[in-house]
C-alpha cells in the first residue's frame, strides 16, 4: 500500500499522479450516485419517465379519466334521467341544470351526451378486450411455434383482411333480430383481430431469436414457459399502442353503426343515436348535434394522442427520429 501522506495537500507538488480515495468515501459516492439516479432504468422504467414529460399524454390521460367518470359515475355531472323526456320542453334552450337546452323529444342534451358515454366506451372495450385476446394468442403462438401452426394463421387472417369492417358490420347487423352490446363487440372484434396477430406476430418473432431467449432454452426451460415468461413481456409494446388507437376506432365505428340505424338500440343513449337523432335541428340553427359529436370526436382523438405517446415512449427509435 504506498504512502497516501506524500498526497497530501501541503506535500502536494505540481505534479500528483494519482489520489486514491479511502474505501468508505467511494461506497458513498456510489451510493449517492444510486439514489440521485432513481430506480434502474428497464424498459417500462424509462418508458413511463418520457411519458411524463410529454405533454401530448398528460393532455390524453386527463381526458380519458373525464371520460372515464362519465362511464363509471355519471351522476358526478348530472342527476338527470336521461330517458325522461316531455314534449312540453321539446327545443327548450339551456337553463339552470340543463346546460344542453332539450331536443325534440324533450330529452335533456347534457344528460344524453353524459349517459351515451357509457354504451359506445364499453362497446369499445369489450371488443378491444376480444380483439387483443383473439388476436394477440393467434398472433404469439404462430410467431413463435412457426410452421404449420403460423401458415394456417396467416392464410386465415388474410382472408379477413380482405373484408371491410364496416361493410361487413353493416350487414350482418341488419341480419339479425336483436342487437345488442354484446353483438356489436363480437363483430368487430371478429373482423379486426388480424390486426393484432399480425403486429404480436411481427415481435414475437423478432424477439424469440434473442440471447435471453436463447439461454433460456438452453437451460431446459419449457417452450411455452419461455413464450409466457421471456418474449412476451419483450413484445408486448408494440401490441399496446396498437390497442389503444383501435380502442378509437371501435368507438367511432360503434357509433357510426348506431347513427346509420344498425347499430344499438334506439332505447340504448349512445352518441351515435343522438347525433341521428339531432341532425335534423341543425337546419333550425340549433346547435344540439354538436354536443354529442364533439364528446364522440374528443373521446377518440384521447386515445389516438395516447397510443401516439406511447409508441414514442415504447420504441426508442421513433424517440430518436
Amino acid at each position: 500500500m504506498p504512502d497516501l501522506g506524500k498526497y497530501s495537500a501541503e506535500n502536494s507538488g505540481p505534479r500528483q499522479p494519482y489520489f486514491l480515495a479511502p474505501p468508505d468515501e467511494v461506497e458513498v459516492l456510489v451510493t449517492d450516485r444510486v439514489e440521485e439516479s432513481g430506480a434502474p432504468r428497464g424498459i417500462l422504467g424509462d418508458a413511463w419517465r418520457q411519458l411524463r414529460r410529454n405533454p401530448i399524454f398528460l393532455v390524453a390521460a386527463v381526458m380519458i379519466v373525464v371520460v372515464v367518470l362519465m362511464v363509471v359515475w355519471p351522476g358526478l355531472f348530472t342527476d338527470q334521467d336521461p330517458r325522461y323526456c316531455h314534449g312540453d320542453f321539446s327545443m327548450d334552450p339551456r337553463g339552470p341544470g340543463h346546460p344542453f337546452g332539450f331536443d325534440k323529444q324533450g330529452c335533456d342534451v347534457f344528460a344524453r351526451t353524459i349517459h351515451g358515454a357509457r354504451a359506445s366506451v364499453l362497446t369499445g372495450l369489450g371488443a378491444t378486450a376480444m380483439f387483443l385476446l383473439i388476436g394477440g394468442t393467434l398472433g404469439a403462438l404462430a410467431g413463435f411455434y412457426g410452421g404449420l401452426l403460423d401458415s394456417v394463421v396467416s392464410r386465415i387472417a388474410e382472408i379477413f383482411f380482405a373484408i371491410p369492417l364496416m361493410l361487413a358490420a353493416i350487414v350482418i347487423m341488419q341480419l339479425l333480430d336483436q342487437r345488442t352490446i354484446w353483438t356489436v363487440i363480437v363483430i368487430l372484434a371478429a373482423f379486426t383481430w388480424p390486426q393484432a396477430a399480425r403486429i404480436t406476430r411481427s415481435a414475437v418473432i423478432e424477439s424469440k431469436n434473442s440471447e435471453y431467449v436463447t439461454a433460456a432454452k438452453a437451460l431446459g426451460v419449457s417452450r411455452i414457459r419461455v413464450l409466457i415468461r421471456h418474449v412476451l413481456p419483450n413484445s408486448a409494446g408494440p401490441l399496446i399502442v396498437v390497442t389503444t388507437i383501435w380502442l378509437g376506432v371501435f368507438i367511432v365505428t360503434e357509433a357510426t353503426l348506431s347513427y346509420l340505424g344498425v347499430g344499438l338500440p334506439r332505447t340504448v343513449v349512445s352518441w351515435g343515436s343522438d347525433i341521428d337523432t339531432n341532425q335534423q335541428q341543425l337546419r333550425g340553427g340549433s346547435p344540439i348535434l354538436f354536443y354529442p359529436a364533439t364528446a364522440l370526436a374528443l373521446t377518440v382523438l384521447s386515445f389516438i394522442l395516447l397510443g401516439d405517446a406511447l409508441r414514442d415512449a415504447l420504441d426508442p427509435k421513433a424517440r430518436k427520429r
